[in-house]
Parts: structure tokens; C-alpha cells; sequence
């Protein structure tokens, strides 16, 4: 008898901490904490260089929606969780990568936040190992807290700088229109 207990115990514990979807042999959360707000997994997808598989990205929202442009706009709770696939990957890599999708989702026009680029590219420091994560999550009057395996690296203030960061997977010209799909579960 002691021992179904113990059976029923551990699977209530383990359906408690479900997980959404599995992609690229990463499990991601079906929700993530932005402040006071708990947020859904609104979709996923791969993030890919070439052939190589760099992250397993998730895209948090207050309530599921495809619609690019509401996401990228919205003052609102959201966030997006890179889960790291490849191993070994330096920070001017990120960095380079970061800028080039700055520059996409404003149209070549990253002068009005340059500032805040500047200090969330200096959020990355360290060389990213598979199974790293980042959670890049954005809370309005805050700005978007940057999070490396779990600690809190800085906070970037600005809807400006939100919209641009979150308009590198949405935009028009996404960094990979694979993963926007996925985000959007298109």
C-alpha cells in the first residue's frame, strides 16, 4: 500500500511540471512568469544557421495569438525562451547576430534605441553551451529582463527597444522565418 502511495504521489508531482513541447530534443515550459503574470506557450520552433540547430526558441504570450503585428506592438506581459541545441557559441557571435536582427525589424533604423542594443548586447558575456538558456522576458513599465540559466542579468527599459527585440523573430524579415512560424504555430 506505501508503495502505490508513493507511485500516485510522484505522478501528481510529475503531471504538475508537463511540458508543452518537446523540439530539437528540448523539452519547453507550457508557461513561463513575467512579474505577476503567468504566460502561455503560444508556439515554437527551431532556430537554424545553415544545417546546424542553435536553439529551441518559445514564444510566451497572456493568450495565444498568430497575428505578428499584435504581438510586436503589444504593451503587455510576453516573453521568448531560447533553449540552446549547439554547443560552444561566443559571444560576439551572439552579439553580431543580434545586431543584424535589430537592424531587420527596424528597417535599418536602430539610432532611437541604440542605447538600450548597447547594454542588452552587453547582457552577453559568456560562450553559450548546449543546454544554456535565455529567457528574454518583458514586463510593461519595466522593460525586458534578461536571463541566464535563471539569473537575472539586467533589465532594458523601453516599448521602443521591446518591439524591436521581439520583431527579430516576428517581423517581416524574421532572423529565420522557420521559427516565426513555429512561434506563431502557423
Amino acid at each position: 500500500m506505501k508503495k502505490l502511495v508513493t507511485l500516485a504521489v510522484a505522478a501528481i508531482l510529475l503531471s504538475t511540471t508537463a511540458f508543452a513541447v518537446k523540439i530539437g530534443g528540448v523539452n519547453l515550459p507550457d508557461t513561463l512568469k513575467a512579474g505577476e503574470s503567468t504566460l502561455v506557450l503560444n508556439g515554437a520552433g527551431l532556430r537554424k544557421k545553415l544545417w546546424i540547430k542553435v536553439y529551441a526558441g518559445g514564444l510566451y504570450l497572456s493568450h495565444k495569438t498568430n497575428n505578428q503585428n499584435q504581438i510586436i506592438n503589444a504593451d503587455e506581459p510576453m516573453a521568448v525562451r531560447m533553449h540552446f541545441i549547439h554547443d560552444g557559441i561566443a559571444p560576439k557571435k551572439l552579439i553580431d547576430a543580434w545586431d543584424e536582427g535589430f537592424e531587420a525589424a527596424t528597417n535599418d533604423n536602430v539610432a532611437p534605441i541604440q542605447m538600450q542594443i548597447d547594454k542588452f548586447n552587453a547582457t552577453f558575456k559568456v560562450e553559450v553551451h548546449e543546454g544554456d538558456v535565455y529567457d528574454l522576458i518583458y514586463v510593461p513599465q519595466e522593460g525586458v529582463s534578461v536571463y541566464f540559466n535563471g539569473k537575472k542579468i539586467d533589465t532594458i527599459t523601453g516599448l521602443a527597444f521591446k518591439k524591436a527585440l521581439f520583431g527579430i523573430w516576428l517581423c517581416d524579415d524574421p532572423a529565420d522565418s522557420g521559427l516565426k512560424e513555429g512561434m506563431l504555430n502557423q
